[in-house]
């Protein structure tokens, strides 16, 4: 199992991604090794609460390997996304609050193969990063290639003039689940200064 030395800036992760049981077992293996490396760092696993898919794989490798788990679940959705009981959860009411909660929990996030909700919490991470509102890292875990059409779709943007350049380069790409942690660190390391204010992270080069 893959371990780092952590910077102490890394306390927790967040995890976006998919809650469907019927996709690539090889994903849903993933995303407990995930939650195994985790608890072999000491990191904890912040994420969307529910038993099934990729994030209950990755809630019950955390847990049943003595790491440390919060999830988060809108009411609604209890039923749906089966609830994991084994571990904290907060209850809210609505999507916005949870995602309020995970962005407020975490120092970092990973995202692993998933679908439309997926692809909305990360964009919205994405945008607010594109605002200057965050330096947290985002970490795309490509496995088999998955985010390779997204991330075509942002170079198109690009290439249209309606994303500004700078933009594919505030995230990082993992290949791996060992890589995931590596390169959260490295981010963490070369992130602006929260201090700074916006005209000085320009000045800088790092926006």
């Amino acid at each position: 199992m893959n371990q780092t030395t952590p910077t102490g800036k890394l306390k927790s992760v967040c995890l976006f991604c998919g809650s469907s049981n019927a996709t690539n077992p090889a994903y849903l293996e993933a995303a407990a090794e995930f939650g195994r490396v985790l608890t072999a760092n000491g990191v904890r696993l912040v994420y969307g609460g529910g038993g099934i898919g990729l994030m209950g794989a990755a809630a019950k490798g955390t847990h049943n390997s003595g790491g440390k788990v919060l999830g988060i679940m809108p009411e609604f959705l209890r039923s749906r996304e089966v609830v994991y009981d084994d571990v904290e959860t907060i209850i809210v009411d609505n999507m916005t609050v949870r995602k309020k909660i995970m962005f407020e929990q975490s120092d970092a996030f990973a995202v692993m193969p998933g679908g439309v909700g997926t692809l909305e919490e990360v964009v919205e991470l994405i945008s607010w990063r594109r605002l200057e509102l965050h330096f947290k890292p985002i970490v795309f875990v490509n496995l088999n290639g998955f985010w390779d059409p997204f991330f075509a779709l942002i170079d198109h943007t690009v290439r249209e003039k309606v994303t500004p350049d700078w933009v594919p380069g505030t995230w990082g790409i993992a290949d791996t689940v060992e890589d995931i942690l590596p390169v959260i660190e490295k981010m963490l390391a070369e992130a602006p200064d929260p201090s700074l204010t916006r005209g000085e992270v320009a000045s800088k080069g790092l926006a």
